[in-house]
């Protein structure tokens, strides 16, 4: 994805997004997908629906089953973890046969890998629910969960780190492409095993992670984390920060925040934190043990940055299907899309409104420009909210929806951009907070956006019609406005009322001859 794009590359009909490729049948064939992650600690069932480069989750369910707990003393499978995972299997496929078109995927991680009656448990399930379970190496699990961090990041750089319950891996990303991967016995059941008390587990964990420094080489760059435990741990420098928005995908922390947050996990009582922080009392059980082994890591490694991933090996597998040609793609723009095809009342006016409103903002880097795109493409697909509530709805939707390619200030970008679409002041006491994760002069923006796009709505006859041009002096604060004169009967009093708002939002005077 490139970093920034010039005048001209944005002028042609779709700007430097490429034609829709939602209805293609490469797209088309990954529309609902499931898949099952047999973990250490959990078994998941996701299936994904929607626009298949940034798909819904149609389906999410976990359940803690502990397959491998005490694993590293008796070599087998949790038999009490065993038996949950089988349940958990039979409830999923039946519910696949309900809701997909296709077999579901299954994979097993490292407790499976380990047992020594794993090959006998997938056996088992094959036996009594016709699911073919195909256990992954650890170095495979890792290029899996690198491959679910560039679902939400095309092309980017840095190191993933996911941790399971009876593993941890690495894997390195350069442009896009997955480097080097590695697996170590780093998580946090295997690590309850260690003699020597918290001593012991602290040596070992120096020694593993010291070893995978060697073998990683240097990563400098942003680390990615996955997996259950980061996202507690997250959660919990969340609270600790009194952080205004619960979205953990795309949440950043620094080494610094992270030895705070370290340094309160000791010093709290651990059910009161787990019931503050709305952490189940299986996954607290193991933060302990995730709280030595990231704190080692951040020091060995010494990220510049360190972001919470949602996605990981769930999501490694939809990527692992998708076409070159898909990946490419922008993952917010394709999900916009796939929204207006759904939900608008005018599918395809989005495109002719961005192609309206974007002289304003012209020029601009590639990441300001998604966000005007995104907004137009999204200005309408909340019609059937209650009109004195549409505004509320758009920001809540934008700041708190499933979507990958957000950083957490983009989104409050959008969901004020999408307000404003619908109401000239922001004052909504419940969202005071979270527009401070935005700098002013950039909630200035997202306003003029927003006023600008409901102009623009009141040109909304058609998805491809003439609606004319906007032509901004930003020296003169000039706003300069044609319209084609067989809009003029579209130009009424709200939409002059609208055009007002624009102006003034922009400290602009107004160049505008009315059509006749």
């Amino acid at each position: 994805m490139p970093n920034s794009t010039s005048a001209h590359d944005l002028s042609d009909e779709w700007g430097p997004f490429g034609h829709p490729v939602f209805n293609s049948p490469d797209a088309r064939a990954l529309e609902r997908v499931g898949v099952v992650d047999v973990g250490s600690n959990s078994v998941r069932l996701v299936i994904f629906d929607g626009a298949a480069r940034s798909p819904a989750y149609f389906y999410n369910e976990k359940i803690m089953c502990g397959l491998g707990g005490g694993l590293s003393e008796t070599g087998k499978l949790n038999p009490a973890g065993r038996e949950r995972a089988l349940a958990a299997l039979k409830r999923f496929q039946l519910l696949a046969e309900g809701l997909l078109p296709d077999p579901l995927t299954v994979v097993a991680t490292a407790a499976v890998r380990d047992a020594n009656d794993g090959p006998d448990f997938c056996e088992q399930v094959l036996r009594e629910t016709g699911l073919k379970i195909t256990v992954i190496s650890g170095k495979e699990e890792a290029r899996l969960s690198a491959q679910g961090v560039l679902l939400g990041w095309p092309n980017t750089s840095g190191m993933i780190c996911d941790i399971g319950g009876s593993s941890m891996e690495l894997a390195e990303l350069r442009d896009g492409q997955v480097g080097t991967c590695v697996t170590s016995n780093l998580g946090p059941l295997k690590l309850k095993e260690i003699k020597g008390g918290r001593k012991g587990r602290v040596a070992h964990i120096s020694s593993v992670i010291k070893d995978l420094h060697a073998e990683m080489g240097k990563q400098r760059e942003r680390l990615f984390l996955v997996g259950g435990s980061w996202r507690a741990i997250a959660r919990i420098d969340m609270h600790r920060r009194d952080y205004p928005m619960t979205v953990q995908h795309d949440y950043r922390m620094t080494a610094s925040d992270i030895r705070k947050t370290l340094q309160f996990i000791a010093g709290q009582n651990l059910d009161k934190l787990r019931s503050e922080c709305g952490i189940s009392s299986g996954r607290m059980a193991l933060v302990p043990y995730a709280v030595d082994v990231l704190s080692r890591l951040v020091k060995e490694f010494r990220p510049k940055e360190i972001t919470i991933s949602s996605y990981g090996i769930r999501e490694g597998l939809l990527y692992e299907q998708m076409p070159s040609k898909l990946r490419e793609r922008d993952p917010l723009i394709e999900a916009c899309r796939f929204a207006e095809a759904k939900d608008a009342r005018v599918p395809g006016f989005g495109n002719t409104l961005y192609h309206f409103v974007k002289p304003i903002f012209s020029p601009n880097s590639y990441a300001k420009t998604r966000l005007i795109k995104a907004a137009c493409l999204l200005h309408d697909v909340s019609w059937r909210a209650h009109p004195d509530y549409r505004a509320e709805v758009c920001f809540d939707t934008a700041t708190r929806a499933n979507l990958s390619g957000l950083t957490h200030p983009e989104r409050v970008f959008l969901g004020l951009a999408l307000l404003h679409r619908y109401r000239n002041k922001r004052k909504i006491p419940q969202f005071d907070r979270l527009f401070d994760l935005l700098p002013p002069e950039q909630q200035q923006e997202a306003e003029v956006l927003g006023k600008a796009m409901r102009f623009g709505a009141m040109m909304m006859a058609s998805a491809n019609g003439e609606i004319g041009s906007l032509r901004w002096q930003p020296r003169k604060r000039v706003l300069h406005l044609k319209l084609p004169n067989k809009s003029g009967a579209l130009f009424g009093e709200v939409a002059k009322s609208r055009l007002d708002s624009l102006a003034s939002a922009l400290k602009a005077d107004l160049k505008f001859n009315p059509p006749k």
